[in-house]
């Protein structure tokens, strides 16, 4: 199989040329595809919906997306095992879709990505997030360590997990909580979480594990000239990408790309 992978462009979507290039830096056959030229999707191993503000969020961020023939596509690669990761508008538009948590049928979410609390408003914070699952209960994170910690740029208005107490649950006893915010040093507390998210959400992944949405932006921590620590850490390394930078998660993605 093919290890090309598709960036999906959506009206609206803004973050896909960086999302090429950190896919093409980690060694991935990586190109746009954009909604027009949908019919092509299906020759490609595995997918990345990347940040933006597709549709203009109208409605609730990524809820006509969910609906774009665009995700008629990717719904069934889903199905077939090919791999997904979702990238802030992507993430959301993978949850709206019913990809993640993946606990009912497609298209009937039973949670949401909404509204920032208590602020109500949009952030833009460094954050680290911290890998919760065994990293083989996920295709996308089964070559990162256990607990690896990820820094990355938390950029969105809606990034709240909200759902019922049984939802909930539901994510909690499926290990579909893939990431939560985390401090730098790998402790998890309410005060490392930017936006109110349940469970401390950043991160979810489906039942086959073949499918991630998270929040926060890894690629924009990934290169030496974007990553805050690279004067203190990173430089001599040689590397364009900063090792200990977002890249890592991406990395991990490749990893996963190439073994299918």
């Amino acid at each position: 199989m093919s290890a090309r992978v598709a960036v999906l462009v959506f009206p609206g979507t803004n973050s896909e040329s960086e999302t090429v290039r950190i896919c093409r830096d980690v060694g991935l056959d990586a190109e746009s595809v954009h909604w027009s030229n949908a019919g092509r999707l299906p020759s490609y191993a595995a997918y990345v919906l990347p940040g933006g503000f597709a549709y203009e969020d109208r409605i609730r961020a990524g809820a006509i997306s969910a609906h774009d023939p665009m995700m008629d596509y990717v719904i069934e690669a889903a199905g077939e095992g090919k791999l997904v990761l979702g990238i802030c508008n992507g993430a959301q538009i993978l949850l709206e879709a019913g990809l993640v948590p993946g606990t009912a049928a497609v298209r009937k979410p039973t949670a949401a990505f909404t509204r920032n609390a208590p602020s109500g408003k949009f952030v833009c914070k460094h954050v680290h997030i911290k890998l919760a699952i065994d990293p083989a209960r996920c295709a996308i994170t089964a070559a990162l360590p256990n607990g690896a910690v990820i820094p990355a740029w938390a950029a969105h208005g809606e990034g709240r997990l909200a759902a019922n107490a049984e939802h909930l649950d539901e994510i909690t006893l499926g290990s579909h909580l893939a990431f939560v915010y985390a401090h730098a040093d790998g402790t998890v507390d309410d005060r490392a979480v930017p936006n109110g998210s349940a469970l401390g959400c950043a991160g979810l992944t489906n039942k086959k594990g073949n499918v991630l949405a998270i929040m926060p932006h890894p690629e924009r921590d990934a290169w030496n000239f974007n990553h805050p620590d690279v004067w203190r850490n990173d430089r001599a390394s040689g590397d364009i990408l900063a090792p200990s930078g977002g890249a890592t998660l991406l990395r991990a993605f490749a990893h996963a790309v190439r073994a299918l």
